[in-house]
């Protein structure tokens, strides 16, 4: 739990860090953060905080709040004493954060990144007792602004080498991700294969919907046939009838090539499909298909069923 901590005992007012730069008295709130109730001496919550409280002493810095996050991943924000020096941070309650260790604080150095920007925003510094990260100081801003561009080039790299990974995948038709579309189940060489019991439901989806020209009805042909194994809706059905690997055509990123091997309709039905889907669009002079009377009832019943629900 947080706790309030009375002023520390101080050391003169002309104490200055190591880049000889004046320091003022700030509030910090101290964070301390263990991944498991084990941890080992040196890591542990205890001696974070000690650390953390003697280099505030250092700098004449008044110890204003404690949060203690035991036995919590890094990973996300969603630490309860985290969120809670969150909020004091947004309410000016807090001058500088201190922790042990950047990873005690955030999962990443670009993750601190994104933190800093909101605290900046709310006039909070960060400062690590073991690392030379301190926005207390002009010069520790511009170290911290350094880091954080590095920090950009970084993942603008990753994101360079997994676009050319992708790419390189592509160009060997083999699929981006372990989640293919319907109708397909990802070999060990990354190419699809076809599972033919997932891609007669493609095919039928294709044909009822150029026989019956209507989403709503086909998802509900489905949802009952299907037996709740999957739930289908018109945003769904739309994805599918607009897919072209259903035809053979390969589209990841800027790559687009043939692959006849994942055809499961044929062009002739699939742009037939398409020229359904796309009959209203700038074209008044066609008229909507009617409701089905079956469609119509469901929605009267479930409309009606709403009603009860209410008023009772």
């Amino acid at each position: 739990m947080n706790q309030s901590f009375a002023p520390v005992t101080t050391v003169p007012r002309d104490v200055r860090d190591m880049d000889g730069e004046d320091r003022p008295q700030q509030r910090a709130a101290i964070y301390a953060r263990t991944s498991t109730t084990k941890q080992q001496l040196g890591y542990s919550i205890d001696e974070q905080v000690r650390q953390c409280v003697d280099r505030c002493r250092a700098l004449d810095w008044t110890v204003a709040f404690v949060y203690r996050d035991e036995a919590m991943s890094g990973k996300d924000t969603d630490r309860p004493m985290f969120q809670e020096m969150l909020t004091r941070a947004k309410h000016g309650q807090i001058d500088v954060v201190v922790f042990w260790k950047i990873d005690r604080f955030s999962r990443s150095i670009m993750h601190a990144v994104q933190l800093e920007k909101e605290f900046q925003e709310w006039g909070v510094a960060l400062h690590s007792v073991t690392e030379q990260i301190d926005t207390t100081t002009p010069s520790g801003q511009f170290n911290f602004r350094n880091l954080a561009n590095t920090a950009e080039f970084e993942r603008e790299m990753i994101r360079q080498r997994t676009k050319m990974g992708h790419a390189a995948r592509a160009m060997e038709g083999k699929w981006p991700n372990a989640s293919p579309p319907l109708g397909y189940e990802a070999t060990p060489d990354g190419r699809l294969q076809i599972v033919e019991s997932e891609a007669s439901i493609v095919r039928r989806i294709f044909k009822r919907y150029v026989e019956i020209k209507s989403m709503a009805d086909v998802a509900e042909e489905l949802n009952e046939q299907e037996s709740g194994h999957r739930s289908w809706t018109t945003a769904s059905l739309s994805t599918t009838l607009r897919n072209q690997l259903y035809i053979g055509r390969y589209s990841v990123g800027d790559i687009e090539r043939k692959e006849e091997s994942y055809r499961i309709v044929s062009d002739d039905l699939f742009d037939e499909a398409r020229s359904i889907r796309t009959r209203f669009s700038g074209d008044e002079s066609h008229s909507r298909t009617r409701m089905r009377d079956k469609r119509k009832t469901n929605r009267v019943e479930r409309i009606l069923e709403q009603y009860r629900d209410w008023i009772n």
